[in-house]
Formats: C-alpha cells, sequence, structure tokens
C-alpha cells in the first residue's frame, strides 16, 4: 500500500521576479494492494512530479509518502526495493539486448542468475516479448522500449508498481496487451498506480482514480463515487467537471 499525505513541490520560476512555481500543492491518497489506481489529469497537471516523490527520485517540501508502513525519508533504500518503476523517461541500453537490459537491473537488485532467469521467461510471456527478447534495443519500435523498460523494473518481483502514462505513444494492440498485463499485476494482489492523461485508460483499468488539476486533488473516488458527485452519466462529463475546463483533455 503506498499513501501520499499532503505532498507539496514548487521549482525555481524563470523571468525576472523568480517566484517559484507551484507543481504540487497538499496531494493526498491511498492506493491499496489489489487495486489499480489512476492519477488523471491534464498535461502539466503534476501527475509525474507526485510520482517522482512516490519513489523517491525527489524529496517533498512538507508532507510525507508511506509504502508499505515505512517512510519514504526515514528508509528509501528499503522502499526502493518494493517498487517497480516505469519512469516517464525510457531510455534502455541500446548496445544491450533486451533481455541483458532486464539481467542487468536484476544483478543491480542482487538476484541470482538463476532467478533472472525464470523471472525474465516469465515477464517476456506475460508481455509478449519472446520474438524481441534476443534483439538489440537500438532500432526498437516505442512499444518494445516500453515492454523492455517495464520488464526491467518488474524483474525483482516488486509488491508496488509505479507507471508514468505507460500507454504514450503505443499502437492500439501493444496497448490492450499492456492493459492485460496491469490487470494480472492487479490480480496477484499487488499496489498499482499510473499515471495518465487518457480518459478511456483510466475508464478501462482503474478501482480508484485521483483526479489532479493545477497540482492539487479536485476529487478522488471510484468511477461510480466520481460520477455521482458531478451528477453525470459519462466518466468524462465528470472529469471535466471535475477539473473544471476541457484543457488537456483527451477522451
Amino acid at each position: 500500500m503506498i499513501v501520499a499525505e499532503h505532498l507539496r513541490k514548487t521549482f525555481p520560476g524563470k523571468g525576472k521576479d523568480k517566484q517559484r512555481v507551484i507543481a504540487v500543492d497538499d496531494v493526498g491518497f491511498t492506493a491499496h494492494d489489489g487495486q489499480i489506481t489512476g492519477l488523471l489529469g491534464p498535461n502539466g497537471a503534476g501527475k509525474t512530479t507526485t510520482l517522482r516523490m512516490l519513489y523517491t527520485l525527489m524529496t517533498p517540501e512538507t508532507g510525507r509518502v508511506l509504502v508499505d508502513g515505512i517512510d519514504v525519508a526515514a528508509d528509501a533504500e528499503r522502499v526502493r526495493r518494493s517498487l517497480g518503476v516505469l519512469p516517464d523517461a525510457r531510455g534502455v541500453y541500446k548496445r544491450l539486448t533486451a533481455r541483458e537490459n532486464i539481467d542487468y537491473f536484476g544483478q543491480l537488485h542482487g538476484m541470482s542468475a538463476q532467478a533472472i532467469a525464470q523471472r525474465t521467461q516469465k515477464l517476456a510471456a506475460a508481455l509478449q516479448m519472446e520474438d524481441f527478447l534476443d534483439r538489440s534495443t537500438e532500432g526498437f519500435s516505442q512499444g518494445q522500449r516500453t515492454k523492455t523498460a517495464i520488464a526491467r523494473a518488474l524483474v525483482h518481483d516488486p509488491k508496488n508498481v509505479i507507471l508514468d502514462e505507460p500507454t504514450n505513444g503505443l499502437d492500439v494492440m501493444t496497448t490492450r496487451g499492456l492493459r492485460s498485463f496491469l490487470k494480472e499485476l492487479r490480480g496477484e494482489g499487488r499496489c498499482v498506480i499510473f499515471s495518465s492523461h487518457i480518459m478511456q485508460e483510466v475508464a478501462a483499468l482503474c478501482d480508484r482514480i485521483v483526479i489532479i488539476a493545477h497540482g492539487k486533488v479536485t476529487a478522488q473516488g471510484t468511477p461510480d463515487e466520481l460520477r455521482a458527485m458531478t451528477g453525470e452519466d459519462n466518466l468524462e462529463d465528470a472529469f471535466v467537471t471535475l477539473i473544471g475546463s476541457e484543457e488537456g483533455l483527451h477522451a
């Protein structure tokens, strides 16, 4: 389980006055085990900054993050071992094959060669990677790079999974495959968090939705709860109502 409490993060501003820009302002929510929690909001809403604080890349100025009851600020290294993260940057090592990329991350986690091989086989099957697993990643499609990045992030079998816009730029069939994979992770009892600005992704996958706009949580709940809050039958209409505009909406 991942708990975010009163998270705030600002960055230096540009221009003459140098006023700091508030990226995340008092964001809080709970992501439960065995559920998929979606962060939904327009581009620039603060989703990526929030996720970076969850997976220890950034330190919140106020508030705290708890992962399975462990305060990130108190024991970041222990928290990292329980996390599988797909960041917004999808870089893979181009001179290595997909298998070698996964193997390298497994070694970084202190796994044995046998454990890495077994886990790689399972992930390759789940992500439908068998046909390119032993090819050099240079020249991979975006979908192949994303699958490789997800597999290496999950090679150590983490209980908690954080994915930043995992289907961004993928074709329809690859997206469908990733949806099925995320549902498998949920079925295994993992805590899954992913961010998106695409309504259909969130509607298709999420048990709970946290709507973020202008760095703030404007609403959170199940899809049915969000529709009830606004009196809208359609989740897209509820989203537009809850963020107060149609800026950045992709249905």
